[in-house]
C-alpha cells in the first residue's frame, strides 16, 4: 500500500520531508486506524499542510473552536452530516465523543477510494472543554488494534490531531498520558530556516533578508498578513516597511506577539510570564539574573521557566562544554521584537510616530533583536550547512560556551563551539570534550584583533579542564558587515581560520 502515488501539491512551498512522512504514514500497511500528532507554533502552516493532505487522500478536515462541549459536539455532528451528503447535509447528534469520533471514522471510511484522513485541527480547543477526549481517542485506537474497529473497512483511515498549544500537544504522548505509545506519527512543523525564509519572501539582498528574518522569522503565515505590504526590497526601505507593518497599530502583525503568548492554556498569570520574558529579552539570560530582574528568588521562577520552555516561548541552551551556565533565549523572533521594541514604545506607536520610534530604537534593535538572532543563525549555518573542512568535523555537535578567565577576572561568551559527535552527552569530572571549532558572531566589521581574541579564547578553553582542542581547531569569524584587509591577510596565511560573511551564510558552506 505504501507504493501509492502521493505527489506533493505545487502550491506547497518546501515541506518536502514533511509531506513525504505524512504520505508514508497515511498509506503504510498495517492497522485500519492509525493515529498521528502534528504540532507547531501559530502560523507555521500546519492547517494549510493538512488541508492539502485531505484534498489529496480524501476524508474530513475539522477545525475546532473555543467553545463548550455541547456546542463542539454539535458542530462536529454537522461536519459528519455534510460528509455523508454535502448538498443536503443531515446533522448528526451524539452525547459523547467516542461515539461521535467512531461515527466520523466510519463515515470517512465509507467515502474512501483509498487511504483517507480525519483531521481534528486545534485539538487543544476541543480537549479543553472535553477532558475525556484523549481517553475516547485511546479507546478507538485500542479497538482498532484488537481488529474490531475498522475490520470491515476497505481502506485504512488516519486520525490526525493537530494544534498550536505546544505545552498541550507535546504532553499527549508523554508519561502516563492515555495516548502514549499509540501514535505512529509525531511531527513538529517548524518555521523555515533563514535560507528557506529568504526564498519564501523572494528577498535578494542578504542584509535585508537577515533583518526581515530577525523580526518575523520563517513563519509562512506571516506572509498572508503582509499581502498588501509585501516584503522590504532593501535596507534603505526597511524602516518604511516596518512603519507599514510591525510598527503599525492597525496591522495584524502589531499584536501578533501577544496573540502567540495568549494561545497556550498553561500561561495563566500573564503578568508573571511577561515579566520573565521581558527580562530575557533585555539580556538577563541566566536563572539568577532573570530572578534578580523580576525581584523573585530563583526557586520561585523555575516552574514558570519550565512552562515557557514546554510552550515553546523560550529555548534553554545548555553550555556545550558541560559548564553550569545554562541560558534562556526568546524562541520566536516576533515575540523578541515585541518585547525589545514595540512594548516600550507603545504610546508613541499608537500616536502614529513609527518613523520617530524606528530612528530612536536603532541601538536596541541591533543589540537585542538582530544581534542575538544573528548568533543563532550562525550556529544554524555551522550545524546545517558548513562542511567538514569548515567546521573541523563531520556532523559535530554545535552550541555555545561561557568561558571564565580567572587571571584577567573576565568572562567571555563563545557564540559557536563545535564538539566531536556524541560528546555533548559526556558527564563526570574526567569527561573532556574535543573542540574542533570555536567562533564568534558580530554584526560589526571584524579586524585582526578579533582573531587574536579568538586565539586567546581557544587557549582558555583548553585550560578549563572540561575540553581539549583538536590539533587544528578552526577559528570561525562571522560578520554581517565584512572584514578588514588585515584580517583577510591573516586568514589567507593560516589554514585554521574561516571568514564567514552574509553571502557565505546564505549561499556557501
Amino acid at each position: 500500500m505504501s507504493g501509492l502515488s502521493a505527489p506533493k501539491p505545487e502550491a506547497l512551498f518546501d515541506r518536502d520531508r514533511e509531506w513525504s512522512d505524512i504520505a508514508e504514514f497515511v498509506t503504510a500497511a498495517g492497522r485500519p486506524l492509525r493515529l498521528g500528532i502534528v504540532y507547531g507554533r501559530r502560523r507555521t502552516g500546519k492547517s494549510y499542510l493538512l488541508r492539502r493532505v485531505v484534498e489529496q487522500f480524501g476524508g474530513l478536515y475539522h477545525l475546532s473552536l473555543r467553545e463548550g462541549r455541547q456546542m463542539a459536539l454539535a458542530r462536529f455532528g454537522d461536519a459528519i452530516g455534510a460528509l455523508a451528503d454535502p448538498v443536503r447535509p443531515s446533522p448528526v447528534r451524539h452525547d459523547d465523543w467516542r461515539a461521535a469520533l467512531e461515527d466520523a471514522l466510519h463515515g470517512v471510511a465509507r467515502q474512501a477510494h483509498g487511504p483517507s484522513v480525519l483531521v481534528l485541527d486545534e485539538y487543544p480547543f476541543l480537549r479543553q472543554g472535553s477532558p475525556e477526549l484523549d481517553s475516547a481517542v485511546q479507546s478507538l485506537a485500542d479497538a482498532a488494534a484488537l481488529e474490531g474497529l475498522g475490520s470491515d473497512w476497505e481502506w485504512p483511515v488516519s486520525l490526525v490531531l493537530c494544534g498550536s498549544a505546544l505545552s498541550v500537544m507535546t504532553e499527549l504522548l508523554s508519561g502516563a498520558a492515555p495516548l502514549r505509545g499509540r501514535a505512529r506519527l509525531n511531527m513538529a512543523l517548524k518555521p523555515f530556516d533563514y535560507r528557506l525564509a529568504r526564498r519564501f519572501w523572494s528577498v535578494s539582498d542578504e542584509s535585508t533578508a537577515l533583518m526581515l528574518d530577525a523580526v518575523v522569522g520563517g513563519v509562512p503565515g506571516h506572509r498572508d498578513l503582509l499581502e498588501t505590504v509585501g516584503a522590504p526590497a532593501d535596507t534603505d526601505g526597511f524602516g518604511n516597511w516596518m512603519a507599514a507593518s510591525v510598527l503599525n497599530p492597525s496591522h495584524a502583525l502589531y499584536s501578533e506577539a501577544e496573540a502567540v503568548l495568549r494561545e497556550d492554556p498553561r500561561v495563566t498569570d500573564t503578568s508573571v510570564y511577561y515579566s520573565l520574558l521581558q527580562a530575557i529579552a533585555a539580556g538577563r539570560r541566566t536563572v539568577g539574573r532573570i530572578a534578580e530582574a523580576v525581584g523573585r528568588p530563583a526557586g520561585d521562577i523555575t516552574y514558570h521557566l519550565g512552562v515557557m520552555t514546554t510552550a515553546g516561548f523560550v529555548e534553554r541552551d545548555a553550555d556545550v562544554l558541560g559548564g553550569r551556565r545554562t541560558v534562556y533565549r526568546i524562541a520566536d523572533p516576533i515575540v523578541r521584537f515585541h518585547l525589545a521594541v514595540s512594548r516600550h514604545y507603545r504610546a508613541q506607536l499608537e500616536e502614529r510616530r513609527a518613523a520617530h520610534v524606528w530612528a530612536a530604537c536603532q541601538d536596541v534593535f541591533r543589540s537585542r533583536v538582530v544581534g542575538p538572532h544573528f548568533e543563532e543563525l550562525c550556529r544554524t549555518w555551522t550545524r546545517r550547512y558548513a562542511d567538514a573542512s569548515t567546521a573541523g568535523v563531520e556532523l559535530g555537535h554545535v552550541g555555545r560556551h561561557s568561558a571564565n578567565d580567572a587571571r584577567r577576572r573576565e568572562s567571555f561568551e563563545l557564540d559557536v563551539v563545535v564538539c566531536a559527535p556524541g560528546q555533548a552527552e559526556m558527564s563526570g569530572p574526567r569527561a573532556r570534550r574535543t573542540v574542533h571549532a570555536i567562533g564568534e558572531a558580530k554584526l560589526s566589521r571584524l579586524a585582526l584583533g578579533d582573531l587574536d581574541r579568538l586565539d586567546r579564547l581557544a587557549a582558555l578553553v583548553e585550560s578549563n579542564g572540561r575540553a581539549r582542542t583538536a590539533v587544528h581547531t578552526k577559528r570561525l569569524l562571522f560578520s554581517a558587515t565584512g572584514f578588514d584587509s588585515t584580517l583577510h591577510s591573516a586568514a589567507e596565511s593560516r589554514n585554521d581560520v574561516e571568514l564567514i560573511d552574509l553571502e557565505r551564510l546564505y549561499h556557501g558552506c
